[in-house]
């Protein structure tokens, strides 16, 4: 009966990780990487569409990506979406493709991006915490209803905090991961 309370507890709190490790993404380090424009749509049609829809994107190097279009007539779509998305760099156009040109980070520029993803960290561990309090009152409730003991719920919520314990802990490893790689120069 408790069984999968904790699954499904499991469950929505690796899935907490998996957001936040998607996030972490979007965040600029060292070496630039084509997911820092997977937040920019382009009005294809009029549709918002993901550039990578409308788009060939290729890091060529370690500071620069090229956008190639699959279509002529969006380079200049595509090149205003660029800018509108705010990414730090303004886009070359050659007329075929989109270059961006990501100079090195500052120091400043690493301890922002540490910042955010801090904030991307904390995020992770307020929808664990939530996860959390959805089990514990699904646990409250089982033992309102006489299906379970006093004990047998005491015992529940331990388990669950035990489980919210060790995620954070992931949570936290996988922060200090992302946080060395970004201050690495």
């Amino acid at each position: 009966m408790l069984q999968p309370i904790y699954d499904e507890t499991k469950l929505k709190m690796n899935e907490s990780i998996d957001a936040m490790r998607r996030d972490f993404l979007t965040l600029r380090t060292g070496r630039v990487t084509t997911s820092i424009l997977d937040n920019v749509k382009v009005d294809y049609y009029g549709t918002m569409t993901p550039l990578s829809q409308v788009a060939s994107v290729l890091a060529t190097d370690a500071t620069t990506i090229t956008v190639s279009p699959w279509e002529k007539n969006l380079l200049s779509a595509i090149e205003k979406a660029i800018q509108i998305a705010n990414i730090g760099v303004n886009p070359n156009n050659d007329g075929t493709i989109i270059k961006l040109f990501f100079p090195p980070m500052t120091v400043e520029q690493r301890h922002e991006s540490v910042k955010h993803s801090k904030a991307m960290g904390e995020k992770a561990k307020v929808a664990v915490r939530n996860t959390r309090k959805n089990s514990n009152d699904k646990i409250k409730k089982l033992e309102k209803d006489k299906l379970i003991t006093a004990d047998e719920s005491k015992t529940a919520q331990d388990m669950v905090q035990k489980i919210t314990d060790t995620t954070i802990n992931t949570i936290d490893s996988v922060l200090k991961e992302k946080e060395a790689e970004i201050l690495k120069v």
